[in-house]
């Protein structure tokens, strides 16, 4: 199952400006991404037919990752140039050959032919192996080399964050999942017993479900980006996410966009997240609290939010954690309350799933169960993260593949707000609420007015698989936030919406 691009025409308006300014933002992001920190230049000839060159280039202090894109001319004379990489200690940390034209090391990941290593300053040099050069040919080569200054995601070059899909739409994905990298299992392949379960099995089950990504979140630590840096090529267009569950004895949290460490060790002298949030804020990541409203004891330790921390720091909230959804357990309450302490967080949701191998079963807890679906202006993990943040943002809580739910407002100045969004509105004037659901009909829209459900006849009935609905609203010039729901006529909840602030 792949995004769903189309839209339709009564939100190309905010979709067109929302597009402008994710494009905006991308280009300013990614202009200095874009510019390597060192160029290479030189020539080999035929005299240097079966020898190796070193080629030495110096790494800066502070610097975590290096990553280099190489090429060559000369290809037309059969002239060939292996390529290989040098410590500053004389060590041959890898050998790609030519096999690939660019590669990453940094001390947790490394492209398959190098080996993760510690970056330490002081001369480095690349490795070029010549085993075909005829006499009289010449080759140019290039290297262009990138520093990193963190793990961040945001630190990364624009060649390790090529986007899968380059193009704004709407990406369906599981953002909580574990693996043999903390306490994720599987059936062994001869079904003889449950052993730690292979990263590979979490993005197989994710690609076989359809997501256009998934995030692989185990318990405080990135160790499993090696992994995903190996079978990433394989998976593609499947985005496949590096995050953590941030888990402490006072609440859990997925921490998005970075692979930097993370000081987990909250105890009882602390108590607070303050720290933690400092540290993801100064690496621009992306934070997001797991089952807030889940009891904290012996059966699950620390896994409620039991703290009193900055929740302007917090980005977003998963609102639905496998099945809690119409239980006790659901996280929308939760959400509610800080949403009307004016706090803008994002709705989203994940499987946290410990079992890839039942993805088939399609239970609450399955990979892709529930879905959150993000608007980004391109599937990389950047966009997605970014789109989180801007909270044009719902949950498909069923994991459905391809129900569908959009909601803009207009005022009086025809000014358009979608999810995420602010609209100024003047007292007692009307606002044009409009929703789009597909592929789910017989259902109904349920709204939410500051927490608050809007009586029923403001309940509006969806009969189509592609029906649109348009409601007039007055507001009192006071702050509200309005957001909805969609449900099944036995008052299932299929869908949640993300709200739209009305200032």
């Amino acid at each position: 199952m792949g995004p769903v691009h189309e839209h339709g025409p009564i939100f190309l308006d905010v979709l067109m400006s929302r597009l402008i300014f994710l494009i905006v933002c991308s280009w300013i992001g990614i202009a200095h991404a874009n510019l390597p920190d060192v160029i290479l230049n030189g020539s080999l000839q035929g005299n240097d037919h079966q020898s190796y060159v070193q080629v030495p280039f110096t790494v800066p202090d502070q610097t975590q990752r290096i990553t280099i894109d190489f090429s060559y001319t000369g290809k037309q004379d059969r002239s060939v140039i292996d390529l290989g990489l040098i410590g500053p200690d004389g060590k041959v940390l890898g050998w790609s050959g030519g096999n690939k034209s660019s590669f990453t090391i940094s001390a947790l990941d490394a492209t398959p032919s190098y080996s993760p290593t510690p970056i330490s300053p002081g001369n480095w040099k690349l490795l070029l192996g010549v085993p075909n050069m005829r006499a009289n040919a010449q080759a140019d080569y290039k290297a262009e080399i990138y520093f990193s200054k963190s793990l961040s995601a945001n630190d990364e070059p624009h060649i390790l964050n090529k986007p899968m899909v380059n193009k704004p739409g709407w990406y369906r994905g599981d953002l909580h999942s574990h693996t043999a990298h903390s306490d994720g299992s599987c059936q062994r392949l001869d079904n003889s017993e449950k052993v730690p379960c292979p990263v590979f099995v979490t993005a197989m089950a994710a690609a076989k479900r359809g997501l256009d990504f998934m995030a692989i979140t185990d318990h405080n630590t990135v160790s499993q980006a090696n992994s995903v840096r190996e079978i990433q090529p394989y998976f593609n267009p499947l985005l496949l996410m590096v995050a953590r569950e941030v888990t402490t004895f006072f609440g859990h949290a997925n921490v998005f966009g970075t692979r930097s460490d993370l000081n987990f060790q909250i105890d009882h002298t602390e108590k607070s997240w303050n720290r933690i949030l400092s540290e993801v804020e100064s690496q621009k990541a992306l934070i997001s609290i797991n089952h807030p409203v889940r009891p904290s004891g012996e059966l699950c330790m620390g896994c409620g939010w039991n703290t009193l921390s900055n929740m302007e720091k917090v980005h977003a909230i998963e609102v639905v954690n496998g099945g809690d959804v119409d239980t006790a357990f659901s996280g929308v309450p939760f959400w509610h309350e800080q949403l009307n302490k004016g706090y803008r967080i994002t709705a989203i949701s994940g499987s946290d799933n410990h079992r890839p191998d039942l993805y088939d079963q399609n239970t609450f807890g399955s990979i892709g169960v529930p879905i959150t679906v993000v608007y980004a202006s391109a599937l990389s993990e950047k966009e997605i993260t970014n789109g989180i943040r801007q909270g044009n943002v719902f949950i498909d809580v069923t994991g459905s593949k391809n129900q569908m739910m959009e909601f803009s407002a207009t005022n009086s100045f025809k000014d358009i707000a979608s999810m995420g969004q602010t609209l100024k509105v003047a007292p007692n004037t009307e606002v044009t609420l409009k929703v789009a659901v597909k592929n789910a009909a017989h259902t109904y829209v349920h709204w939410w007015l500051d927490g608050n459900s809007v009586p029923m006849g403001f309940r509006s009935n969806i009969d189509s698989t592609d029906q649109t609905i348009e409601i007039k609203q007055k507001f009192d010039g006071k702050p509200h936030w309005i957001r909805l729901d969609v449900k099944d006529e036995n008052g299932k909840t299929l869908l949640i919406g993300n709200p739209i602030y009305i200032r």
